[in-house]
């Protein structure tokens, strides 16, 4: 039994690969290298190239006709590029997700699983955001996702593909057995910037201590990759309960990762001092233009549908992700 991921050697793509791989599924991974690393394709089932290359999806249904579902996690996803160059955006994560749909309804590969995105919610006054949230996409890359996703479910109204589209918001951390973590050696999300504050031994900048939440700090919703792939495991394994074959359901279906109340960046400081010492220093400093308030995931619908829940701590992420920092340097030596 196989599971075709495409984007499968980037971050969560290879994690999600580990995953199956321990669960006896083989994982057969697709991936342009664009972004991806070839170092976390090692063991695997590996096709470079593109998931608009039809030819090469056909080959691969045609070399693997074991394959019981898609993972689709190829995708561009740093907001900051969508804005400076949202075209490419929108060629990589829109028209070629629908070339890969069409691919897959021409193979008779019906199972999609779609990595999303829950920062195209509005977030309620709580700063909380559910599955019945409003769509309010605020940037190219989180409107590409978007879009995608309404692509996808007017092909599943039409043609009988089945999608279960997974929306989450900061994933964090590094495989436990560090086989694979964050391509970039400078990841620009807080736990990054902390990491490269505590490597330089300069303190870390709180920037913006008075927006409405409970310490004043911006709210995040950071989950550990290793937990994010477990659920893409529990979608597969539980798919045809959750998306029916042959009936009234849509063939569409979304549902949100997330621990169901956020890490403030304070909390996110007081955990890394937990790992690496109080000496750790952090200091206030004012709000960047652009800054947002941030928000978490309600996570209930995960618990029902798939029987999911985060197991790793903010902690143990902070953990993996200096221990992969330290990795990844000895690799470049």
């Amino acid at each position: 039994m196989k599971v075709l991921i495409t984007g499968g050697a980037g971050f969560i793509g290879s994690t999600i690969a580990s995953v199956f791989a321990e669960h006896g599924v083989t994982p057969v991974v697709l991936d342009s290298l664009v972004t991806g690393r070839p170092e976390f394709t090692e063991g695997k089932i590996f096709y470079r190239g593109d998931i608009g290359d039809g030819d090469l999806v056909d080959a691969i249904f045609r070399e693997h006709p074991d394959i019981i579902a898609t993972v689709h996690c190829a995708a561009l996803i740093v907001v900051p590029d969508s804005m400076r160059d949202p075209q490419r955006y929108y060629r990589v994560n829109l028209t070629k997700t629908l070339d890969l749909a069409g691919h897959l309804i021409r193979n008779g590969a019906d199972r999609m699983i779609f990595a999303s995105t829950a920062g195209m919610y509005r977030p309620e006054p709580d700063l909380s955001v559910s599955e019945t949230s409003a769509l309010d996409p605020q940037n190219p890359y989180t409107r590409s996702k978007m879009m995608a996703e309404l692509l996808l479910g007017d092909l599943c109204r039409a043609h009988g593909l089945r999608v279960i589209s997974l929306r989450y918001l900061n994933p964090i951390g590094a495989d436990p057995r560090l086989r694979s973590g964050l391509q970039s050696s400078k990841p620009t999300h807080a736990l990054g910037k902390m990491i490269e504050s505590y490597e330089l031994g300069v303190p870390f900048k709180i920037t913006g201590v008075d927006w409405e939440t409970r310490d004043g700090t911006a709210v995040r919703d950071y989950i550990h990759v290793w937990d994010i792939a477990r659920a893409f495991h529990e979608a597969a394994t539980r798919f045809d309960t959750v998306v029916p074959p042959l009936s009234d359901h849509p063939g569409y279906e979304v549902i949100n990762l997330g621990t169901g109340g956020g890490t403030t960046v304070r909390e996110l400081v007081t955990a890394f001092r937990e790992v690496v010492g109080d000496a750790f220093r952090a200091e206030d400093a004012p709000a960047r233009p652009g800054d947002v308030v941030g928000a978490f995931v309600r996570p209930d619908k995960a618990w029902d549908l798939l029987r999911w829940k985060p197991e790793y701590t903010i902690e143990d992420a902070i953990r993996h992700s200096l221990e992969w920092a330290e990795r990844r340097r000895a690799l470049a030596t």
